[in-house]
C-alpha cells in the first residue's frame, strides 16, 4: 500500500534551512494536507506490487511534480538532480534512495488537471487570508500553448498514416496465433514521396499526391482486414481489444486525412479548421491564428492574473473562440472563485464590445478598461482618464506573466501526450509558479 506521507523524516530535512525559497514552498504545501487526499485518489489506479520496494509516497510524488515543472527538468534530469542535490531530496521528502525516471513519470502523470486546479484554489485562499491577493483588480488575456507536434502538412500526415499502419500491423503479427493477414511495408515509398513534395512547386504536386494517397489507402486496407480478423479470432483477449480500438482510431483519422488532402489538393477547397486533422498522434490539436501574425498548433488559453502576479484562473479552450465571447465566462469564473465580481478589470482590446461592457457593469464591476477602445468612450468604461491609464498600464503586466510562464515553466510547448495530459501540464505549470511566487510574497 502506498504511503500518503513520508513517515520517517529524512536526515537531510535540516538542509532546507539554507534554501529559503524551498523551505517556504515546503511550508506552504504542508499547510494544505488535504491535497494529499486528492493526489492519492488520482493514484489509486497505479497499484503497487505486494513485494519489492515500496513506491514513492503521495507527498513525494506531488513535490517531485512541482520540482520538475519549476526547474524545467525532464524525468531523467529530475532523477539525476534528486540523487545529486541534498536540498531537492529534502524538499521531495525522499527518506531513502532516489526513484528512477520511470517511477517518477508513472506517478507525476497520474495527477489530474482537476487536482492541480483545486490546489490552485487553496493557494488563492491562502493569498486572500494574508492579503497577498484579493482578486479585486484583475487582468485577462489569451495566449497559446503548442502541442508536441511538428508543423503539419498533407504529405507528412499521409506518411504518418502509413508509418502508424505498419506499426499496428507489426503488433498484430505478434498478437495473433493463427496465420496473420498478408501486408506490405510501404514506408520507403511514402517517405520518398513526402520528401519530394516538400521541394515541388504547387502545380507539379498532384501526380505525387495521387501516388501517396493510393499507398496510404492500401495501408489502411491492410489494417481494416487485420481488424476484421482480430474481431473474429479473439474478441475476449484484452490485448486484442486494445489493438482493435487503436486500429479503429487510425482508420477514422486516416480517412479524414485522405479526405482533407483530396479536397485541398485536387478540388482546391478550403477545409474548415474544426474539420481538419493536424496530427495522428495528438488529434485534439487546434489551429490558432493570432490575427495575421502567427499560426500555432495547440490550444488557446485564457488566463486571469491579479496585482500580485498570481495566476487566478486559466481555461484551456476548444477551438479558437473569439476573445469577445470569452470575456463574460472568465468574469463568471472570477465571481465563483471569490464570491464576488472584481472591482476593476483590464483586458486586451480583443475582448472589447459594448455588450461585454454593459454586462460587466451589471455584475457590479466599477471600472472596465479595454486596451483598445473599439468605439467605446473612456467615460463609459471607467470613472476618469487617470484610472483608465493606470488600468491600461496594469494590463501590460500580464505579458510579463506570460513570458515568465513560457520561459521558466514550460508553458510555451506542452511535452505530454493526450488532451488530459495537456490540461494537467498547463495546470501543473501554473500551480508550480504560484507556489513559488506565493512563498515569496508571504516572506515579505
Amino acid at each position: 500500500m502506498r504511503q500518503k506521507r513520508t513517515v520517517q523524516p529524512s536526515l537531510f530535512d535540516s538542509v532546507l534551512e539554507h534554501d529559503i525559497e524551498l523551505e517556504a514552498m515546503s511550508n506552504l504545501l504542508d499547510a494544505h494536507p488535504i491535497v494529499l487526499d486528492w493526489v492519492e485518489s488520482d493514484l489509486r489506479d497505479r497499484t503497487l506490487a505486494s513485494t519489492g520496494r515500496k513506491g514513492l509516497s503521495v507527498e513525494s510524488i506531488l513535490r517531485c511534480a512541482i520540482l520538475k515543472q519549476s526547474r524545467q527538468l525532464t524525468y531523467q534530469e529530475l532523477a539525476f538532480f534528486l540523487q545529486d542535490s541534498i536540498s531537492l531530496r529534502g524538499f521531495a521528502r525522499l527518506a531513502m534512495g532516489c526513484p528512477q525516471k520511470s517511477a517518477l513519470q508513472a506517478g507525476i502523470e497520474a495527477i489530474t488537471a482537476d487536482t492541480w486546479e483545486k490546489l490552485n484554489l487553496l493557494l488563492l485562499d491562502t493569498a486572500s487570508v494574508h492579503k497577498a491577493e484579493t482578486g479585486r483588480v484583475v487582468r485577462i488575456d489569451s495566449t497559446v500553448t503548442d502541442s508536441p507536434i511538428t508543423t503539419p502538412s498533407d504529405s507528412a500526415l499521409l506518411h504518418d498514416v502509413v508509418r502508424e499502419s505498419v506499426r499496428l500491423l507489426k503488433r498484430f503479427d505478434g498478437l495473433m496465433l493463427e496465420r496473420p493477414v498478408q501486408w506490405h511495408n510501404h514506408r520507403r515509398v511514402t517517405k520518398r514521396l513526402a520528401y519530394q513534395l516538400q521541394y515541388t512547386v504547387k502545380r507539379k504536386r498532384p501526380p505525387a499526391y495521387r501516388k501517396l494517397l493510393k499507398v496510404a489507402s492500401r495501408s489502411l486496407q491492410y489494417v481494416c482486414l487485420a481488424r476484421v480478423q482480430a474481431v473474429a479470432s479473439a474478441p475476449a483477449n484484452s490485448k486484442i481489444r486494445a489493438w482493435i480500438a487503436s486500429a479503429e482510431a487510425l482508420e477514422a483519422l486516416g480517412a479524414a486525412v485522405m479526405d482533407q488532402t483530396q479536397r485541398r489538393v485536387f478540388k482546391d477547397e478550403t477545409v474548415p479548421a474544426d474539420k481538419k486533422v493536424f496530427s495522428l498522434f495528438e488529434p485534439h490539436t487546434d489551429i490558432i491564428i493570432k490575427g495575421a501574425r502567427d499560426v500555432a498548433f495547440g490550444h488557446k488559453l485564457n488566463l486571469t492574473t491579479g496585482r500580485s502576479g498570481l495566476v487566478l484562473d486559466v481555461v484551456i479552450e476548444s477551438g479558437n473562440p473569439a476573445d469577445t465571447a470569452r470575456f463574460l465566462p472568465m468574469m463568471a469564473r472570477q465571481t465563483t472563485i471569490y464570491g464576488r465580481p472584481p472591482r476593476q478589470v483590464a483586458t486586451d482590446g480583443g475582448y472589447a464590445s459594448q455588450e461585454n461592457l454593459a454586462a460587466a457593469k451589471a455584475l457590479g464591476t466599477k471600472d472596465v478598461a479595454f486596451h483598445k477602445k473599439k468605439g467605446l468612450k473612456v467615460s463609459e468604461m471607467v470613472k476618469s482618464p487617470w484610472v483608465y491609464r493606470k488600468l491600461r498600464n496594469f494590463r501590460a503586466g500580464i505579458e510579463g506573466n506570460f513570458s515568465c510562464l513560457k520561459r521558466a515553466y514550460g508553458l510555451s510547448r506542452c511535452t505530454w501526450k493526450g488532451l488530459e495530459h495537456f490540461r494537467s501540464y498547463v495546470w501543473s505549470a501554473v500551480v508550480s509558479r504560484n507556489v513559488l511566487l506565493l512563498a515569496r510574497l508571504l516572506q515579505t
